[in-house]
């Protein structure tokens, strides 16, 4: 299965995006996440944040989830691998996104270190904070390949 939490982009620039994520009740995992009281899960709210830092290193490349984030906007991006969440750090929550309200975050690209690229990020909801923290995305093929059975 898979999630595209970015609805649509309202600002691009080279090193900073910010997009919106409308959350609707129709989303199966609100279903679960709270019985009588769904809320937009925090994981899912990370989740917005990293896609939105892939969409900023895609340039102006569409949201095409068979794209492998070409060249653009200064950000030479791996053209042969998916890049991969590798570092999450100082993640904080605050309000909870209820369906029917709209998340807006925001990245910035704040470094590169070899083929790793380092992203501050927030989402509100009018105003209010709902998520901020530090990440990391890098090239699957830059991981260590850990053992079959290990």
């Amino acid at each position: 299965m898979r999630f595209e939490l970015i609805d649509r982009v309202v600002e691009r620039h080279p090193d900073r995006l910010v997009a919106v994520k409308s959350v609707t009740s129709a989303e199966e995992y609100l279903g679960d996440h709270f019985p009588g009281f769904p809320v937009l899960p925090g994981v899912m709210m990370l989740e917005a944040l990293v896609q939105a830092g892939r969409l900023l290193l895609a340039g102006d490349a569409p949201a095409d989830p068979t794209s492998r984030y070409p060249a653009s906007a200064g950000h030479p991006t791996p053209t042969a691998d998916p890049l991969v969440l590798t570092e999450v750090r100082n993640v904080r929550y605050g309000s909870m996104v209820r369906p029917g309200e709209t998340l807006r975050v925001e990245v910035t690209l704040t470094g590169r270190e070899g083929d790793a690229w380092t992203f501050t990020g927030t989402g509100d909801v009018s105003g209010q904070l709902a998520v901020q923290g530090r990440f990391r995305l890098a090239p699957l093929r830059t991981l260590p390949r850990v053992p079959a059975g290990g």
